[in-house]
């Protein structure tokens, strides 16, 4: 049975990425490939398309492939294809399209498959796979090769005698060692590596060391990996890295994990291994405030290379922090902040405005945070409410036709807020841009480690800022 392997996260439909100059490989996607290859599955086209304008090409190797199944199989690993943008949307519904045009059975995966499973039946797949993807997938390729009952698999839905049918969860893997390495060999890595060159960071791929978050923050939907914590093996990804390192010279790398360094004792053994095998890298990772607060694990992750952690701050209101469910504390941010950059490594804030009761006196908190913590770096978004969360439940009676932004710079507040979208995407600016202003200050005082960048752009900066102050 020939199968046709791909996914539908285009970065030049989500402009603020593209301009990024930071594109990913679907992980998620390859990992999966590699895994149905190993269990019998020879005869698999693959197509990357995440680097083209749109599915053009995509559907003309589809054309040429002939297949009879097409799996469309989004990278879980990649927090983007999370927030279920409309235009990536789109884009698989025409690929849907174009499939069931050449008589080809369609399978697709991914965060909004789930959430919106019953649009995607409507646009013609023939079978979704909900949450983790892999053994559903094996099972109902399997089944579909030999003519069995595909009516029944756990993990999926179909349309089944006219009606929506979708079958009970199937249980997560817990061994994470059993699926083979991502098959890197399929990925053109030199067209990744010459975008990233075109920008301003060093050349970075990205992998996977654990699956899932046991942490239940009200407004994270988990559609895929859920609320648990399984992790590869050391051994396991240290092998992976020193593949990439080999073969592709690769010496960067962020860590995909939603929570990375839970447990300690890995910690100390990823870092042993990483010296042993006299591998030089730089790695970023996600984490938590919380999780941060022992020098000790700190000084494993400085050894073995960390470099930069993104830490949810999220809010510098304790009232919106607990609302959040985040189970963190305003002084656990600061002083994880202060332990890790005395450790030389980089501290990065998400922040999120916007959220259910935030008032002016907790955007002037958030701010203030923002300003006695320095962080090394922000990232600034406004809640979003996803299918699956309790902010959804909470937000979805004031939701209107609109659920999901068309690309992660859309920014609509999409419930009754404190203030307008408009405001928000305003704050958002002008927050980046006094952040700027700090980093330019910074440098022209001579800290080492801010980009000239920021000096050169200081006075711009400087008017920007005062252009978008906000007024509440």
């Amino acid at each position: 049975m020939k199968v046709f392997f791909t996914h539908s996260y285009f970065y030049q439909l989500d402009p603020k990425q593209w301009d990024n100059r930071t594109p990913y490989p679907p992980l998620a996607t390859i990992t999966a490939l590699a895994y149905i290859e190993s269990n019998g599955f020879e005869a698999v086209d693959f197509y990357d398309g995440a680097l083209d304008p749109g599915p053009y090409n995509c559907l003309a190797e589809l054309e040429k492939s002939s297949p009879e199944v097409v799996v469309i199989y989004e990278d879980g690993f990649n927090y983007l294809t999370k927030m279920c943008l409309t235009n990536m949307r789109e884009a698989c519904f025409e690929m849907i399209g174009h499939a069931k045009k050449i008589g080809a059975t369609v399978i697709v995966s991914g965060s909004d498959a789930t959430d919106h499973w019953k649009n995607y039946h409507d646009h013609g797949a023939d079978f979704i796979i909900h949450g983790e993807g892999e053994q559903t997938l094996l099972e109902l390729l399997n089944h579909l090769r030999d003519g069995k009952e595909t009516g029944n698999i756990e993990g999926s839905s179909l349309i089944l005698n006219g009606n929506y049918h979708r079958n009970p969860s199937r249980s997560n893997v817990r061994d994470l060692d059993i699926y083979p390495m991502a098959k890197w060999s399929v990925i053109d890595i030199d067209a990744y590596r010459r975008i990233w060159e075109s920008g301003k960071f060093p050349f970075t791929l990205n992998i996977s060391t654990t699956r899932g978050c046991p942490f239940k923050c009200n407004w994270c939907a988990k559609p895929i990996y859920g609320n648990r914590y399984n992790s590869r093996s050391p051994e396991n990804v240290v092998k992976e890295i020193n593949y990439l390192a080999e073969n592709y010279g690769v010496q960067h790398f962020w860590v995909t994990d939603d929570i990375f360094g839970l447990k300690p004792g890995w910690v100390k053994t990823f870092k042993d291994l990483i010296l042993q095998n006299k591998l030089h890298i730089k790695y970023k990772i996600q984490s938590r405030a919380d999780l941060l607060m022992e020098p000790s694990v700190i000084d494993d992750l400085a050894a073995s290379g960390l470099e930069e952690v993104w830490i949810g701050a999220e809010s510098g209101s304790q009232k919106i922090l607990d609302a959040m469910d985040k189970g963190i504390t305003l002084e656990q941010i600061k002083k994880a902040t202060g332990i890790l950059q005395s450790k030389n490594v980089r501290v990065a804030y998400f922040i999120q405005f916007g959220y259910l009761g935030e008032t002016e006196k907790d955007i002037r908190s958030t701010i203030d945070m923002i300003f006695t913590n320095q962080p090394d770096d922000i990232g600034i978004s406004v809640s979003y409410p996803l299918p699956g969360t309790k902010f959804h439940d909470i937000v979805k009676e004031q939701m209107g036709a609109k659920e999901n932004w068309k690309d992660s710079d859309d920014l609509d507040l999409m419930f009754k807020g404190t203030y307008s979208s408009e405001f928000y995407k305003k704050l958002q600016r002008y927050v980046h841009y006094r952040f700027r202003v700090l980093q330019g200050i910074k440098k022209l005082k001579g800290q080492k480690g801010i980009s000239s960048r920021y000096l050169l752009l200081l006075p711009v900066n400087i008017i920007r800022a005062l252009m978008l102050k906000p007024k509440f």
